[in-house]
C-alpha cells in the first residue's frame, strides 16, 4: 500500500515538474523537484532491511543526489549548477562503493565497461563544443556516472543475489545515466524537456 501511495505522489509531482520545466517556472520546479527527489529517500528509509554498509552508502548517495537536484533547479547560475554536479558526483561515488563492495570486479565489469565507454565517449564528443569552462567538471562527471553504471552491471551478474534486486539496480543506474544525458543536453546544447 505504501508503495502505491508513493508512486501516486511521484506521478503527480513528475507531471507538475514537467509542466514547470516546460514553462521555465523556477517556483514550480522548486515546488516539485525536491519533493520528487525526496521520495527516493523516503522509499529507502521504509525498506524492511534498512541497515548495513550497502544501505547506508545508497542512502548517502540519495541524500547527496537530492542536494544535487535542488542545485540543478538553478541551472542558470553556473556556480550553483557546478555545486549540483559536485553533489551528484559524490552521490555516484557512494553508489559505486556500494555496488563494487557487493559485487567486486567480475565478467559484468569488463563487458559493461566496453559498452559504457563507447556511449560515454560519444556523449562527450557531442557535448564538447558546448562546454566551455565546464569541460573539466563534465569530464569528471561523465567518468564517475559511467563507473557507477559499470558497478551496477557488476552487481547485476551476481546470480546469488535476488533477480528483482539486480534488475532494479541495473535499471536504476541506466535511468540515472539517461536522465543525466537529458540534463546535459538541456544545460549545454538545447533547452528542451524532450
Amino acid at each position: 500500500m505504501t508503495t502505491i501511495v508513493i508512486l501516486a505522489i511521484a506521478v503527480v509531482l513528475l507531471g507538475g515538474l514537467l509542466f514547470a520545466e516546460k514553462k521555465e517556472s523556477l517556483k514550480g520546479i522548486l515546488l516539485t523537484k525536491p519533493f520528487l527527489s525526496g521520495l527516493c529517500i523516503v522509499t529507502a528509509l521504509l525498506q524492511p532491511y534498512a541497515a548495513g554498509p550497502y544501505f547506508y552508502l545508497i542512502l548517502a548517495g540519495l541524500v547527496l543526489c537530492f542536494a544535487g537536484d535542488v542545485c540543478l533547479a538553478f541551472f542558470f547560475n553556473r556556480r550553483v549548477f557546478a555545486a549540483g554536479l559536485a553533489f551528484f558526483l559524490t552521490g555516484h561515488v557512494a553508489y559505486i562503493l556500494a555496488f563494487f563492495m557487493t559485487s567486486g570486479v567480475n565478467a559484468g565489469t569488463a563487458v559493461s565497461l566496453a559498452a559504457v565507454a563507447v556511449v560515454s565517449t560519444y556523449v562527450f564528443i557531442r557535448l564538447r563544443p558546448h562546454l566551455g569552462p565546464m569541460m573539466g567538471p563534465v569530464i569528471a562527471y561523465i567518468a564517475v556516472i559511467s563507473i557507477m553504471v559499470v558497478g551496477a552491471a557488476s552487481l547485476a551478474v551476481r546470480q546469488d543475489l535476488s533477480f528483482q534486486a539486480r534488475t532494479l539496480v541495473m535499471a536504476g543506474s541506466i535511468f540515472f545515466y539517461a536522465s543525466d544525458l537529458f540534463v546535459a543536453r538541456h544545460r549545454f546544447v538545447k533547452k528542451s524537456i524532450f
